[in-house]
Formats: C-alpha cells, sequence, structure tokens
C-alpha cells in the first residue's frame, strides 16, 4: 500500500506548524559537500536561517529569500539539505527497495525512469531502483563537490546558467526519490517513523521547487495527490 491508501484509513498525519519541532534540516559540519557546511560560511549562515525559520513559523515562509542575499546562494543552500534528507530517508528504508521488489525506478505504473550521466550510461537505461538512487546520489555528490558549480569562497559567482540547468536538473531528480517513496515504501516508512520528516521535507522541497519555477507542473504529476492531501 503506498502513501495515499494509507492517508485514507488514517494511518498518518498532516505535517502541521509545529511538526517542524521534532525534524531539523541536517547539522552543519566542517567536512563533505564541498566545504559548504562550515560554520563561518555564507551557507551555514543561510542554513540557520531556514532552520530557524522552520522552528517557529511555515514552510511558506521558510521558501521566502532572506533580504538581500543571493538566490544563487539560497538554491544551493536548499539543494544540500534537500539531499543529505533525501539520502537519510532512503536509506531508512534501503533494505525493502532490491532488485526483487523494486526492479525499476517508478513511480507507480504510470511513471518509470531511466537513468542517464553521459558517462557510464550513456543512453538512458532501466536500473534497478536501488541502484538508481545509488547512482543518482553520488551523481549529486560529485555536483556538490565541484567548486565550478558549486562555489564556496564569497563572492565567487555561480555558473550563468545554475538555476536554469544545473540546479533545476538535481532537483527534478530528487523528485523521483521523493515519488518513488511515497508510491512504493511509505509503509515502510511509517515503520521506522520518519513519515512526518517525509511529508514535511517533501512539502518544503515543493514549495521551494514551485515558488522558484525550478520543476515544471507537469512533472509534479506523479506527485499532485500526495501535494493536495499535504497542503
Amino acid at each position: 500500500m503506498n502513501f495515499l491508501g494509507l492517508w485514507a484509513r488514517g494511518m498518518t498525519s498532516r505535517p502541521g506548524r509545529r511538526a517542524m519541532d521534532s525534524i531539523a534540516i541536517t547539522a552543519p559540519t566542517d567536512g563533505g559537500n564541498n566545504g559548504r557546511n562550515g560554520t563561518g560560511s555564507v551557507q551555514y549562515q543561510l542554513r540557520q536561517y531556514a532552520e530557524s525559520t522552520l522552528g517557529k513559523s511555515s514552510l511558506h515562509e521558510a521558501v521566502l529569500l532572506p533580504e538581500g542575499e543571493s538566490l544563487d546562494e539560497w538554491v544551493a543552500c536548499h539543494i544540500v539539505d534537500f539531499y543529505n534528507h533525501i539520502n537519510m530517508l532512503f536509506m531508512s528504508i534501503s533494505h525493502h527497495c532490491t532488485d526483487e521488489t523494486c526492479p525499476k525506478m517508478c513511480a507507480g505504473e504510470s511513471y518509470s525512469y531511466l537513468w542517464r550521466d553521459g558517462v557510464n550510461y550513456r543512453e538512458p537505461t532501466n536500473l534497478p531502483a536501488n541502484l538508481y538512487v545509488k547512482l543518482l546520489m553520488k551523481w549529486i555528490d560529485s555536483q556538490l563537490d565541484d567548486t565550478r558549480l558549486f562555489p564556496v569562497d564569497l563572492g565567487h559567482p555561480f555558473p550563468p546558467n545554475f538555476r536554469a540547468d544545473i540546479a533545476t536538473q538535481i532537483l527534478r531528480r530528487m523528485l523521483r526519490v521523493y515519488a518513488h517513496l511515497y508510491w512504493h515504501h511509505y509503509p515502510q516508512i511509517c515503520q521506522v517513523g520518519l513519515a512526518t520528516m517525509l511529508n514535511t521535507s517533501f512539502t518544503h522541497f515543493t514549495l521551494f521547487v514551485t515558488k522558484y519555477k525550478m520543476v515544471s507542473d507537469t512533472e509534479l504529476q506523479v506527485v499532485k495527490d500526495v501535494i493536495k492531501i499535504l497542503a
């Protein structure tokens, strides 16, 4: 049974304003993700701003760009956080997502996703969901570590196509993991006690990508019912 089936049976709860208190955006560290988590960085300050907003107000306010800050930096900050959320959520149920249970990366019967990275997979390739997500996380990690794409130094500009191409492609692919989790692993997410985190993280994600037009409405159709329920 997927998310919608469980909701209909009353087995989940809608994330309210105080649901934020039980989860937090991944705490910054001094390593990984291209140094974008360092406590003295602009990225860390933006993350602290986002976290404080999540803790005391609505998700609608949490996606608003802080006055005077760079939109590219704000987008980069959120990509790092969504990456951390998705990575943890998927790892929590990865033993349920096997070649046998999920022989292809999909979201229900109507949406299937093929993998292509231009290096090891030059053509769109059907892969088991667990391998697809593993390759996706590795690919995103390599993007985050590339200072040409995600600059660390203050004042170093982002690429001109950062939001239109680089960030958009990452966020579109992240959506596929959220969709797979809702369609095929929501009961397991509930069993490990991470339903609130998934619902809140996903709501934050959808509000962010729609606010800044990073993912099209067409691509969000796969989770349109979930979005409606969590609204």
